[in-house]
């Protein structure tokens, strides 16, 4: 007679089962982005970003991302500029894990808040902004490194940069008006190598790391949406216009 598994065995072998599943995924994951790198896809009409095209026009990866928001347009883009990426467990531990995997030293607890402050604080530049519209952020770097560090570059400067082993980096926070009380919430982000060096490392890197970066991006947008809602909500309640 047939004994029956255990439930304990039963669990341990599901479990064993789950994390091979995912293992496999994530192996897929990586080998179709090593594929796809440098074949970064057009923008869609709505999508199209002249302002972000001064500054690269050509570029190796890309990620777009976006939210419908019921709030004005002003009020989008000031919960983009305040977003803080602390506020996600996610996002939080998707940066301790990188940490983890890359031998990095544990980031110090910054009190500066938002993410265009912080991010300016770690070495990122304005290369464009139009107030309560668009802001345009750019830096070099080399993000293979346990310790990654970002450099500034001068507007004028960063779209002729081309100092071998960096990947040039520009990223925009934007809100487009639908209507007078809703809008879109849209980031965007563009990377290019300057050399073959830099392009075998950084596609490797990205590879292995943009799993944790569009997962930052999508969970940054619901973040966007829920405090531009909030704000407009009160505002109304207020008895304001929002915008």
């Amino acid at each position: 007679m047939k004994m029956r598994k255990r439930p304990i065995e039963m669990g341990v072998g599901g479990a064993v089962a789950l994390l091979g599943a995912a293992a496999a995924s994530y192996a897929g994951f990586v080998g179709s982005t090593w594929l796809r790198y440098g074949h970064a896809s057009a923008p869609a009409d709505a999508e199209a970003d002249a302002l972000l095209d001064v500054f690269m026009p050509t570029y190796e990866v890309a990620e777009r991302h976006h939210v419908s928001v019921g709030a004005p347009a002003a009020v989008t883009f000031e919960s983009l500029m305040d977003l803080d990426l602390d506020d996600s467990p996610l996002i939080r531990a998707i940066f301790k894990g990188r940490e983890m995997l890359l031998g990095a030293d544990a980031n110090e607890a910054s009190r500066t808040r938002g993410l265009v402050a912080v991010t300016k604080e770690l070495g990122w530049v304005v290369l464009a902004d139009m107030p309560g519209h668009e802001i345009v952020m750019g830096a070099v770097t080399r993000p293979w490194e346990p310790n990654v560090v970002f450099r500034g570059i001068a507007p004028e400067h960063f779209a002729a940069f081309n100092e071998p082993d960096y990947v040039k980096i520009v990223w925009t926070l934007r809100a487009d008006a639908i209507s007078p009380f809703s809008s879109i919430a849209r980031s965007e982000t563009r990377a290019v190598a300057t050399d073959a060096s830099a392009r075998r490392k950084f596609r490797w890197y990205w590879a292995r790391f943009s799993v944790g970066i569009v997962l930052i991006r999508e969970v940054s947008m619901r973040l966007v949406k829920n405090e531009a809602e909030r704000r407009a909500q009160v505002v109304a309640q207020s008895g304001g216009n929002g915008g």
